[in-house]
């Protein structure tokens, strides 16, 4: 059987799963291609909504949801399979348990812990292809029974509570519910000590709240839910280190989680990360030059615009697009940081650049000519 992905991962226009989605100014998400063929048509108006769009609209990486969309077999317990086919013998001399009869188990205190974790794994294998499921999950009180599990010292518990509590996050309606009973603080201390497979999916409930605007605001005043995103980019390795530095990302599109940010250490983090080849790191970043306190820091880097030349070098179109605009932020703050991009033969990369195929980079390299001319460099 197919798996059968939520519809929200589905682009609005095509009805296929989005590899590329964007956010159009609107608020309204589509894929990439999808929502460019619209645009390329002429039409300027949301395919939805019907409102007006700008001339030149802005199509914004919605980094959360493709991270989710990645992830979406990664976490699942149990491969999905048919429903008329059992997976053993022995399946086929008792019943399957029932929804009910699952919660249950996973909300008596009396339960073993084996017999919680085989009802948490059949609980991920329904709730992943059922939105039915997941809403009767949430409206049974079965979630106050999952984040006692968050925080397991069991990594078997853990793990399959955490990757629940993500299903039930891929509802948009469950999310402010989801922090409303308490999920954000479990969510944090599994960050601080879970095992890494844990400490990746906490991340990534981190990212699937953060998609609720008031949800950023509440994660980023959490007291620690930022230093152990940092902390996991520092000392993780692997997929923790990837889906840390994008929930990062989602949470600093929050002006005031980017100072936090920066207070907690992480633009040199993520620069040595960046030197080692993650571009995500290279995202946040571009994300946290917003704030004058991320350019502050950026100057005490030695290397610091060097580094950002290689990832125009050598970086995905993804990465050239984030490493030009962190040095157009740099550059537009302070005459040190373009006297040393002249030095490093910005300005040359970012005229060839203008020509470039993807429209944001086009911009961006033409931003950045305008004040590299505009300097005393010149």
């Amino acid at each position: 059987m197919a798996i059968q992905f939520p519809d929200d991962f589905k682009c609005p226009i095509s009805l296929e799963l989005m590899t590329d989605p964007v956010i159009l100014t609107s608020g309204h998400t589509f894929d990439r291609a999808s929502i460019q063929r619209w645009l390329d048509a002429g039409h300027r108006t949301c395919p939805i909504t019907n409102l007006a769009l700008p001339d030149y609209p802005s199509l914004i990486p919605n980094h959360a949801l493709r991270s989710l969309i990645s992830n979406y077999n990664l976490v699942s317990p149990l491969n999905s399979q048919p429903d008329h086919q059992p997976s053993q013998t022995c399946s086929r001399s008792r019943p399957q348990p029932q929804p009910r009869e699952l919660i249950s188990t996973l909300t008596s205190r009396s339960s073993p812990i084996e017999t919680k974790i085989d009802s948490l794994a059949q609980l991920n294998k329904l709730s992943k292809r059922d939105p039915a499921i997941r809403r009767h999950l949430t409206e049974s009180g079965a979630v106050s029974a999952v984040l006692r599990c968050v925080n397991s010292l069991d990594p078997a518990l853990q793990e399959k509570a955490l990757s629940l509590l993500l299903h039930l996050s891929l509802d948009d309606d469950n999310k402010v519910g989801l922090v409303a009973e308490g999920a954000i603080g479990r969510v944090v201390a599994a960050l601080k000590s879970g095992w890494p497979d844990c400490r990746a999916i906490a991340a990534t409930i981190l990212t699937s709240l953060a998609v609720v605007e008031v949800n950023k605001a509440t994660i980023g005043a959490y007291t620690d839910a930022i230093r152990n995103l940092v902390r996991i980019i520092r000392y993780g390795e692997g997929r923790e280190v990837k889906e840390a530095a994008t929930s990062l990302y989602a949470i600093c599109s929050f002006p005031d989680n980017r100072r936090r940010a920066v207070d907690c250490g992480a633009v040199p983090i993520l620069f040595r990360i960046a030197e080692l080849g993650l571009e995500r790191a290279v995202e946040v970043l571009g994300v946290l030059a917003k704030c004058k306190e991320g350019r502050d820091e950026m100057g005490r880097i030695d290397g610091c615009v060097g580094m950002l030349v290689k990832v125009l070098k050598n970086g995905s179109a993804r990465g050239v697009q984030y490493a030009l605009l962190t040095l157009d932020f740099l550059c537009s703050y302070s005459e040190l940081m373009c006297r040393e991009a002249g030095r490093e033969g910005v300005l040359e990369m970012c005229v060839s650049l203008v020509e470039d195929e993807n429209e944001k980079i086009r911009r961006i390299a033409s931003s950045l000519v305008q004040t590299l001319s505009g300097s005393r460099l010149m």
